[in-house]
């Protein structure tokens, strides 16, 4: 009967250790009943395949974000690369009227601001909240000084443009109801799980994170680790601003990526990440990105003053950290007195 009881408290401590790993799913859910009651049964099925295109800019750059708190890193640019990225990608689209082209420039030049970021923290060993604190104030200035000298409010698409319909069509399009910007989360979604957890880089940026003097012994090149994650978030951002471009048409760089920062790191936070670097699982990111999705939402049903808004984002984001923080000092005085 001992062996018996043993083994049944070790099945169920396996399982809740299980279900404790994706603890960002049924914070989601319970985001989601949430946002069902507070909707009034007005939600569609349109409405909840938005909730996933509606995440997909923010979640698309969080992924990035993840991966570099992961490294024991924080980048605090992406929102002001997202609004330089995007207006010069409209630069290049009204120019060479290719939405090719356009896609290329987008990755390329994501993948140098963020090559910018990573040299100088990667290689210069500057402090990474310095750094992309610099270039999140540099990125942002000269997108609004471009625009300046084009005599316009906003970097608008040329409608006229052959490629144009087809640019904008691919940016509000749906697959069996499912957006099409949606279905680009999900595919980078599962390039990023399949990068972090089944490659050689993947463990490399955990055991950055969770120690690098460690991982430095052990053989792991840790400015070139450091420097690539901050490229795959430069690339990652390029793609949500390509994503931007489509679905809008158009790119205000005095507004665009405002807050994104905090909104990225709160999806990597309510995913489950640590922010002390080296734990965490990538997927959460996705859930974590709509979870911020579906608040927003939930804040636009009861119809809080909007000056408020992000008073409740940010009011959220502490509570995760705070959360992230209480709950394994619980865990901790827990097994000392057991002991």
């Amino acid at each position: 009967m001992g062996a018996e009881n043993k083994e049944s408290k070790g099945f169920v401590k396996e399982i809740t250790s299980r279900i404790g790993n994706y603890n960002f799913v049924f914070i989601m859910l319970a985001i989601f009943v949430a946002y069902l009651i507070f909707n009034q049964g007005a939600t569609t099925w349109s409405g909840v395949m938005n909730i996933l295109r509606h995440s997909a800019v923010v979640g698309i750059m969080a992924f990035g974000m993840g991966m570099v708190i992961i490294s024991g890193g924080i980048d605090l640019s992406v929102g002001s690369m997202l609004a330089l990225v995007a207006s010069f990608s409209v630069v290049v689209f009204n120019t060479t009227n290719s939405v090719i082209l356009t896609f290329l420039f987008a990755i390329v030049f994501g993948g140098i601001c963020g090559l910018l970021n990573g040299l100088m923290i990667g290689l210069l060993k500057m402090p990474p909240f310095i750094v992309t604190l610099a270039t999140m104030l540099i990125f942002r200035s000269i997108a609004q000084y471009s625009l300046r000298t084009t005599g316009s409010s906003i970097f608008n698409m040329d409608g006229t443009l052959s490629s144009y319909d087809g640019f904008y069509g691919f940016g509000n399009a749906k697959i069996l109801t499912v957006p099409v910007i949606g279905l680009v989360l999900i595919v980078v979604t599962i390039i990023i799980v399949f990068l972090t957890t089944c490659t050689k880089f993947g463990k490399t940026i955990y055991a950055l994170g969770s120690n690098a003097k460690a991982a430095r012994l052990a053989g792991v090149n840790v400015n070139h680790t450091s420097v690539m994650v901050y490229v795959i978030t430069g690339l990652l951002v390029g793609l949500s601003s390509f994503c931007w471009c489509a679905m809008n048409g158009s790119v205000d760089p005095a507004t665009l990526g405002k807050s994104n920062e905090m909104y990225a790191i709160a999806a990597v936070v309510i995913g489950g990440i640590s922010m002390s670097g080296g734990k965490g699982k990538l997927l959460g990111v996705l859930f974590g990105a709509m979870s911020y999705t579906i608040i927003d939402k939930i804040i636009a049903a009861v119809k809080v003053d909007a000056l408020i808004n992000d008073t409740i984002k940010g009011s959220i984001l502490l509570v995760a950290v705070i959360i992230q923080i209480v709950v394994p000092m619980i865990r901790t005085r827990a097994k000392k007195a057991k002991h």
